[in-house]
């Protein structure tokens, strides 16, 4: 058994953009692709249609992982979380100390975390190191290439 699963909204609403277009838009190419692998005669020889069958069942695997976290799933409620301290879903503002470069994160649940998009997940080294942290605050962070300081210098919510 699954256990809850934190989300965003927004985070929440792509997973059921993800899962809508799985169950629609590509079960209908899959079955598509199925039938013309089907009709090239027999199936018994036919990588295009073992292809096919397996691309149909990855598509059917993903569907029901994602129906399962959904079913778990707990949208973020932040009106009445702490707007001074780092917590899951805040976005962090922070000055790396070494370089003074500056950086932003949104603190997220590994199910949604995106590096490309600056969601990092609350138990990576990073996020979790700067969990419960507050404002104006000098975080150090233990990383395999050595430790990074950050300064807190801003924190906000969606």
């Amino acid at each position: 058994m699954m256990k809850e699963i934190y989300l965003t909204r927004s985070g929440h609403r792509k997973l059921l953009e993800e899962l809508e277009y799985l169950k629609t838009v590509k079960r209908r190419q899959l079955s598509k692709a199925i039938g013309e692998a089907r009709s090239h005669g027999d199936i018994s020889e036919n990588a295009e249609y073992d292809a096919a069958k397996d691309a149909q069942g990855l598509n059917e695997k993903k569907i029901s992982e994602l129906e399962e976290k959904l079913t778990y799933a707990k949208i973020l409620d932040d009106t009445n979380m702490s707007k001074d301290e780092v917590l899951i879903g805040a976005k962090v503002k922070l000055k790396d100390l070494d370089t003074g470069e500056e950086l932003e994160y949104m603190l997220v649940s590994g199910e949604e975390a995106d590096y490309e998009s600056g969601k990092i997940s609350i138990a990576s080294p990073i996020g979790s190191s700067l969990l419960n942290h507050k404002l104006n605050e000098i975080v150090e962070i233990k990383i395999p290439a050595g430790i990074l300081k950050y300064k807190i210098l801003q924190i906000s919510r969606e």
